[in-house]
């Protein structure tokens, strides 16, 4: 007679239950609340609201500069995991560790010193013949701070479980080292690279505290559009600040959902 092994955590209905209380206490409930609040304005508003000339230069600005770490990250994310992953050397560890930092340090502080650094008369800023503190990018300076470790985490578990057997048979075979990345490692590193990537956009997206400073916050030039959205709750106007954040929101979901689409349709190929 068989035994039943009792499971590790309670029955499917209760941890359902509890997953799904927890989801909607911490996300769905004040999203909603959000919808909710942006409904007391009429369409008419709110499309006037949008397509504002002020908003729409907030919009491109953000999602422009969040695109643009989030695809310098990719590059520099990946030599970074593999050079972590493949490669033994003294302070490995301590590089290892150093690009959890963002994750550590309050995202103020982080562009408080970046500021410091890239302003015009600053250690770094002062060598160029350009200004790089107080524009566009100045602020994907910024995201590409914060954003590195979600493209470097991972990728750097998928690297480390292909086997570099696989790329020395590909090399006996006569492939050359480009060849061995593109039928060998990019295959397998494609659709964790997307996840890094989508990671990185949608928190570069959102990103306050550490582009508050290095942008200048200037209209029509340096102004994100999350910050758009405090000077809103500054002026009192709640409905405007919600009715942005609800736009803001409906945008990256969009583009959420096509990079998970694509990354559907390049996994059933590996």
């Amino acid at each position: 007679m068989s035994r039943r092994i009792s499971p590790v955590i309670p029955g499917f209905g209760l941890t359902l239950g509890f997953s799904l209380s927890y989801l909607s206490l911490i996300v769905l409930i004040p999203l909603a609340g959000m919808f909710v609040y942006a409904s007391q304005l009429t369409l008419t508003q709110f499309w006037t609201l949008i397509t504002s000339r002020q908003v729409l230069f907030s919009l491109q600005l953000s999602f422009g500069t969040a695109l643009a770490a989030a695809f310098v990250n990719g590059i520099l994310g990946t030599l970074l995991a593999w050079v972590l992953v493949r490669y033994q050397f003294p302070g490995r560890k301590v590089i290892d560790a150093m690009i959890d930092m963002p994750f550590a340090l309050p995202t103020a502080v982080a562009g408080i010193a970046l500021t410091a650094l890239y302003a015009p008369n600053g250690l770094i800023g002062g060598l160029f013949p350009f200004k790089i503190a107080y524009t566009s990018l100045g602020i994907t300076l910024a995201l590409i701070f914060v954003t590195l470790p979600f493209v470097v985490r991972t990728l750097q578990p998928v690297l480390a479980d292909i086997p570099r057997e696989v790329e020395e048979a590909a090399a006996c075979l006569g492939a050359k080292p480009v060849q061995v990345f593109w039928h060998v490692l990019l295959p397998a590193l494609l659709p964790a690279w997307l996840t890094g990537f989508a990671l990185a956009f949608a928190r570069g997206v959102g990103e306050y505290g550490s582009v508050v400073f290095i942008a200048g916050n200037i209209p029509f030039k340096t102004e994100i559009l999350p910050l758009l959205i405090v000077s809103k709750l500054d002026q009192y106007d709640y409905k405007g600040a919600t009715g942005i954040g609800v736009f803001m929101l409906l945008v990256s979901f969009i583009m959420l959902l096509l990079i998970n689409l694509l990354q559907r349709r390049i996994q059933p190929k590996l």
